[in-house]
């Protein structure tokens, strides 16, 4: 049982168990993969019973489907406060690459869910996962169109080669354990970035 779960029995407003179920599916699904993952584990993580459990999610795919949704919330809020933190562009791009880069570094490890869900075939998975990567882009898409004049479908384009190389490169330098620290690999990877994107000038005015 999760040391942080209160003891079977105790009632907790709805949110709050919720919250407290959300975080053991958390724990379980990043652990085992969706399809390893057992309700049963959970709730014994989440020190709650499964009828408990299925009150909340009536079935795994729904406690599943609720996980992304809270976990691409948390990455695109971090996303937003980073590209709204500075109007000095190449600064913008270099917190946004450092937000990328402290994702994937978390513990917790939500990024697996994100970025490496074994059940992206499920179309309800899918379209989440195809409306979270859109989200990514367009925020920048807008920003790119507005400095340079280039057409929302060529900034668009530009946005999203500028997330997979964020997402590209801060798994790989996750995975690779090398000696580069966190901030250094975010600053080499943005300083890539920035040489290329900073190809398109700022229209006048």
């Amino acid at each position: 049982m999760d040391a942080d779960a209160p003891a079977r029995g105790v009632r907790l407003p709805r949110s709050a168990r919720r919250a407290q179920l959300l975080r053991a599916a958390h724990d379980v699904f990043v652990a085992n993969g969706y399809h390893a993952a057992a309700m049963d584990e959970i709730a014994e993580r989440a020190g709650v019973s499964k009828p408990v459990l299925y009150q909340h999610f009536p079935s795994k795919l729904d406690l599943y489907l609720a996980l992304l949704d809270e976990s691409s919330e948390a990455l695109l809020r971090r996303l937003h406060d980073a590209m709204q933190s500075t109007d000095d562009n190449e600064e913008r791009v270099m917190a946004t690459m450092a937000a990328y880069f402290a994702f994937v570094d978390d513990p917790a490890e939500t990024y697996r869910l994100l970025f490496e869900s074994d059940l992206i075939n499920e179309p309800a998975v899918r379209e989440r996962l195809d409306k979270f990567n859109a989200a990514c882009s367009d925020e920048a898409a807008k920003i790119i169109a507005e400095d340079t004049g280039l057409p929302m479908e060529e900034s668009t384009l530009l946005a999203v080669g500028l997330v997979g190389v964020a997402q590209v490169s801060a798994r790989y330098w996750l995975d690779a354990e090398g000696s580069i620290p966190r901030d250094a690999a975010a600053r080499l990877v943005a300083t890539l970035s920035w040489r290329g994107i900073r190809g398109f000038p700022k229209r006048d005015g």
